[in-house]
C-alpha cells in the first residue's frame, strides 16, 4: 500500500472530479448513439467541461503554475518553473462511439522534467499514478513492466494514422516489420492508456507517431517509474519535442526500435 503525496492528491482529486462529469456524459452518449444522432458537439462539450474542472481544481491548489492543455493551449503562469500538461479526454473517438476506453491524463513538468503523473480511466475506476523516483502505481498497487523478453510472446500496442493525420505508408511499413514477429498488435485508441498499460505489464511494447505532449507526458513517467524505457520512435530522448514514442521493458523496447528503424 502506498500513500500519495500532497501533490499527487491534488492531481488525483482533480481527475476524479472531472471523471464524474465524463461518466455522466458517457452514459447519455450511449443513449444518443442508439438514437442515431450525431454526437460530435456533445463530445467536444464534454471535453471542454472536463478541462474546465481540472483547470479550476489545479489553479486553486497551485496558483501560478502554467497550464498546457488540448482545448485551451498554453496558459503562462507566474511560476515559470512549473507547467501542468493535461488531456481532459484522451480517446475521444472511443468516447464518441460509446466505447468504454478513454482517460483523463495530467502531468506536472518542473523545469522541463515530468515529475508527477496521473492517468485515470473513469469507466474502470483505475487511477494510474507516479512521482519521479517513487515508483508507479494503479490505485494502491505497485506497478512493474512485464518481464517477457521474447518478441514472439509479446503483445504490442500502437496507433494507426487516421484521416488527415500522420504517414500511412510509413506506418504500414512499420506494422509489416513488427506484426509478423510478435504474438499480437493492438490498437485501442488512447495513447495515455497504452502507456499506463505498458507500466502495468499488460502490453510489452508500444510505438506511435504524430502525438502531442499531453498524450504522452504522464505515460512516460508511469513507464519509467515502473522500470521500463521510453524514447521517441527514432531512439532519441526528446519524446515530447519529437511527438513520437517507443516504450517497453529494457529488453523489448530496443528490439522494437530496431524494427522501426528497419522499416524506413
Amino acid at each position: 500500500m502506498s500513500t500519495q503525496s500532497a501533490l499527487l492528491k491534488v492531481m488525483s482529486d482533480a481527475a476524479r472530479k472531472a471523471a464524474r462529469g465524463l461518466n455522466r456524459d458517457f452514459g447519455e452518449l450511449a443513449e444518443l448513439q442508439v438514437a442515431k444522432k450525431a454526437p460530435a458537439d456533445f463530445v467536444s462539450a464534454a471535453d471542454l467541461k472536463s478541462e474546465q474542472v481540472i483547470f479550476e481544481q489545479l489553479s486553486k491548489a497551485r496558483p501560478g503554475y502554467g497550464f498546457l492543455a488540448e482545448e485551451r493551449g498554453m496558459i503562462e503562469g507566474t511560476d515559470k518553473t512549473h507547467t501542468w500538461i493535461v488531456d481532459p479526454l484522451d480517446g475521444t473517438t472511443n468516447f464518441l462511439h460509446a466505447i468504454p476506453h478513454f482517460a483523463i491524463t495530467i502531468a506536472l513538468q518542473r523545469e522541463g522534467q515530468v515529475v508527477a503523473a496521473i492517468t485515470h480511466n473513469p469507466v474502470t475506476n483505475e487511477l494510474f499514478w507516479a512521482e519521479k523516483g517513487k515508483g508507479a502505481f494503479v490505485n494502491d498497487r505497485r506497478l512493474r513492466v512485464a518481464a517477457r523478453t521474447r518478441m514472439d510472446e509479446a503483445v504490442l500496442a500502437t496507433g494507426i494514422p487516421v484521416l488527415g493525420h500522420g504517414q500511412h505508408a510509413r506506418f504500414l511499413k512499420e506494422l509489416h516489420q513488427v506484426s509478423q514477429r510478435v504474438a499480437g498488435v493492438r490498437r485501442f485508441g488512447s495513447a495515455a492508456l497504452d502507456l499506463a498499460w505498458i507500466a502495468a505489464g499488460r502490453y510489452d511494447g508500444y510505438w506511435e507517431r504524430d502525438l502531442k505532449s499531453w498524450d504522452m507526458a504522464a505515460g512516460m513517467l508511469l513507464v519509467t517509474e515502473a522500470g521500463g524505457r521510453v524514447s521517441d520512435a527514432d531512439g532519441e530522448d526528446d519524446v515530447l519535442g519529437a511527438g513520437s514514442i517507443c516504450a517497453g521493458n529494457l529488453e523489448i523496447q530496443p528490439q522494437l526500435l530496431e524494427w522501426l528503424r528497419a522499416a524506413k
